[in-house]
């Protein structure tokens, strides 16, 4: 079984996780969002899909410094719980990862639109009540292939390009941070919620799109195999590149709100973008623009370079055709598997800027049911093999517990058409049938390639790995006797 190069060193994985996080919507969507939940309900509800995050994803942190191999979570879960939860794991985080990949799709061609509106007219089709023009469509496609001719020549390029993108990142926002706090007020962000809602309610329904917006820090895990560095070290990249992008988030939107008052900036298209300039701050608007553009790219580049390693590891154990765990002799990356995803992304993302909320909460449902199966999968495994240790060990399970019975709360909740973070009928739950329909059948067409289970952990592992938890395996034996 051939196995990845180990290149990627810390900062650049830590960079590489935040800036998959951070991407492009959320600083235009604000208007939309503040007009439904209130600047409050956005601002505090990022707050708190932060500490559900970081608590589901100590989880993660631990089990990538025991094995880091790529793929991570269908890892685990295979370990934990056999191949149907690790096929199912690897579906959902693969699901929510489309998701975003098909909403790039059509956002890189809707913000050119906002420069040039030519570009969102002329001859197209409509779906879910939005105009798709072809010339849209094109420039959403040919970004595609942008994205995916940089990925199959590895990450050591692509880990460079997410490093000179975040930093471009950090200087547009803070320039936008320091404006908004010095020359706005706080009277433009208070009262924070609209007269006579709920602001707890409000609060607890931006959870689910924030934690599609927070979607991306899996991306450390699933790259573990490139890590070069002490296996420790990649479950603390793991919680700090939430941290990292999640206060990016959290201030810059504060920052906005202070600095026109939150109710007009709801009345916008948007969002920051257009509030920064009507504060009489016109250059910082074309920053937020930036920043909307430069969080595509890094969202969709370090996705885009994460969803072939899902595949790549799902491959491995047999649970998809062994095809897609073959690398590319020249490049050394997943190509076959790179070129599915392509595939994947350009066929969902003709469905247009009508469907862009729905990718937002699916990938939210997605997401948070692999949280709260690789939760489950730390309890598994330190009850069967209590002397694994890689490093980043917690010492008391019960906050990452917490943190996967509250994903899997708010995944249910999703699917309760009454609740507050219900998806939308009935699209939302056809798409979710489709997926998971999808899931089926290309687990029921590949079954002829199941592996037994032990041959399918030493694909997973690697021979190392898979000798180290022989030997742990031998000596918790050795003692119980």
């Amino acid at each position: 079984m051939q196995n990845l190069t180990r290149h990627i060193s810390f900062p650049r994985l830590l960079i590489l996780g935040a800036s998959s996080v951070i991407g492009s919507s959320w600083i235009y969507t604000n208007g939309i969002f503040f007009s439904k939940y209130g600047a409050g309900g956005e601002i505090f509800g990022f707050v708190l899909a932060m500490t559900i995050t970081v608590l589901a994803s100590l989880a993660f942190a631990e089990l990538s410094s025991i094995f880091p191999r790529s793929g991570g979570p269908v890892v685990y879960s295979y370990l934990a719980f056999g191949k149907r939860w690790g096929f199912a794991t690897g579906w959902a985080i693969l699901g929510a990862y489309l998701s975003a990949l098909s909403f790039y799709v059509t956002a890189s061609s809707m913000l050119l639109a906002t420069i040039w509106p030519q570009i969102s007219q002329g001859p197209g089709y409509t779906i879910a009540g939005a105009h798709v023009s072809l010339m849209e469509l094109a420039i959403g496609v040919a970004f595609t292939l942008f994205i995916f001719a940089l990925n199959i020549r590895g990450t050591r390029l692509t880990a460079g390009v997410q490093a000179v993108l975040f930093g471009g990142l950090v200087i547009l926002g803070g320039a936008l941070i320091v404006t908004g706090f010095s020359q706005g007020s706080p009277k433009n962000f208070w009262p924070a919620f609209a007269t006579g809602s709920d602001p707890l309610l409000n609060i607890v329904r931006f959870v689910l799109p924030a934690m599609t917006f927070l979607t991306g820090w899996e991306v450390v895990t699933i790259l573990a195999e490139e890590a070069d560095m002490p296996p420790a070290k990649i479950g603390k990249a793991v919680v700090g590149a939430i941290v990292l992008a999640a206060s990016y988030y959290i201030i810059v939107l504060l920052a906005s709100a202070w600095v026109y008052p939150w109710q007009k900036t709801a009345t916008f298209d948007m969002g920051s973008i257009t509030a920064f300039t009507k504060a009489g701050f016109p250059l910082l608007g074309q920053a937020a623009f930036l920043i909307a553009f430069l969080g595509l790219f890094t969202s969709f580049i370090g996705l885009f370079t994460a969803a072939p390693r899902l595949i790549l590891s799902l491959a491995r154990a047999g649970l998809l055709p062994p095809r897609f765990a073959r690398l590319s002799e020249k490049h050394g990356t997943p190509l076959n598997a790179t070129v599915l995803v392509l595939l994947f992304a350009i066929g969902f993302g003709w469905l247009g800027k009508g469907a862009m909320t729905y990718f937002l909460d699916l990938g939210g449902f997605f997401v948070a049911m692999a949280w709260a199966i690789t939760a489950m999968s730390l309890w598994r495994i330190r009850r069967d093999y209590p002397n694994l240790n890689g490093g980043f060990r917690l010492r008391r399970l019960w906050p990452s517990m917490l943190g996967g019975f509250l994903a899997v709360v708010i995944a249910i909740g999703t699917l309760y058409p009454k609740s507050p973070v219900a998806l939308a009928w009935p699209t939302e739950y056809i798409m979710l049938a489709v997926w998971i329909g999808l899931g089926l059948l290309f687990y029921w067409l590949g079954r002829s390639e199941h592996q037994d289970n032990d041959t399918a952990l030493h694909h997973l592992l690697g021979d190392k790995e898979y000798e180290r938890l022989a030997k742990v395996k031998r000596q918790d034996e050795e003692k119980d006797a």
